[in-house]
């Protein structure tokens, strides 16, 4: 049986970059106020003509051509993301498609939100392991800003918009295979964070039928992620015999950069081995991960046979991590 590897990482972020100073004049909220709370400067936001689809396709061209692929070689498409094109259809996964050129590639979403690419990768791992599918693209997309309230200042200052995307193949090495993930989800929780839908008498949002804004819980969010996360982490190095010293990278999402540290700080990461990226991009949901490997990838940093950890947090609540080699392409 073949072992998943994760083959190529892309992304794309739209052109309009947003430092904090521009809430300034909106809100009750400063640029060191931003900075002290969540580490975040800056983040980019999409046109107002653009669709999580279109942001995902960008992504997903360059991961294919990375990968050494024509579109024709990929077998099945599978999209992350909490601000998709439409409510309920088609998928955002349909449209990336589209415009990929696909006709028959079969293709759909995963909602798991912030916890979207490790669902993704969960998934992808699976049906490649299967044999079923050979070249899996998976793409975390996100036009988050088409479901933020922009007069809630404990929410639209967090967000961005962007996409990451990646291919995952069959190999033979398991020193370049996705070596192990684990994803859970407790529904118990759900309103934490969660976008009601405009209709009367939606579950979780007594007073808000009316908005399809994102609502979030933000002090119980914090404590709960640090917590889960920490456990999260220990249990996948653990039963995998990993010691922190022998990972390369901690990619963790790109939400918080306080809940970053504290992750870290427990676990006893070096600097140079935490990939941060929300002090530029803000909490971009499923696509923070493959955006941050990205930037590491261009930068050089990244190579073939480097363990990657990586782990995340969302609405759901969903969580998970990854034990994830960087393959290379065939």
């Amino acid at each position: 049986m073949p072992y998943a590897m994760l083959r190529s990482v892309a992304s794309y972020v739209p052109a309009n970059c947003v430092p904090n100073s521009a809430f300034e004049g909106l809100l009750d909220t400063t640029d060191e106020w931003i900075q002290k709370r969540t580490g975040i400067k800056t983040r980019y936001f999409a046109s107002p003509k653009e669709k999580s689809s279109d942001l995902g396709v960008r992504a997903a061209k360059l991961a294919i051509e990375r990968a050494g692929l024509k579109k024709e070689d990929i077998d099945l498409v599978l999209v992350g993301t909490l601000s998709p094109d439409y409510v309920a259809m088609p998928s955002t996964a349909c449209g990336l498609s589209a415009k990929l050129g696909l006709e028959n590639t079969p293709s759909m979403d995963l909602i798991a939100a912030c916890s979207g690419f490790i669902y993704l990768l969960a998934t992808a791992k699976a049906f490649v392991e299967s044999g079923m599918y050979e070249n899996v693209l998976i793409v975390g997309a996100e036009k988050c800003s088409s479901v933020l309230d922009f007069s809630d200042r404990s929410t639209c200052v967090l967000f961005g918009d962007g996409a990451g995307a990646c291919v995952i193949s069959p190999t033979e090495d398991i020193k370049k295979s996705i070596l192990d993930v684990k994803i859970a989800a407790n529904g118990n929780f759900g309103d934490y964070l969660y976008t009601p839908r405009n209709i009367k008498g939606s579950a979780f949002c007594p007073g808000h039928e009316d908005s399809q804004a994102l609502h979030m819980k933000g002090n119980e969010i914090f404590k709960l992620a640090i917590k889960t996360l920490l456990k999260d982490v220990e249990e996948i190095l653990q039963a995998n015999a990993i010691t922190p010293e022998q990972i390369a990278y901690f990619i963790p999402h790109q939400a918080n950069l306080r809940i970053i540290q504290a992750v870290q700080n427990q676990l006893a990461f070096k600097e140079d081995q935490v990939v941060l990226t929300v002090q530029k991009y803000g909490n971009t949901s499923a696509a923070s991960i493959p955006m941050a490997m990205n930037d590491i990838f261009e930068q050089g940093k990244l190579k073939t046979g480097d363990l990657m950890l990586l782990d995340a947090f969302g609405g759901g609540l969903t969580w998970g991590s990854a034990l994830v080699y960087f393959g290379e392409k065939a």
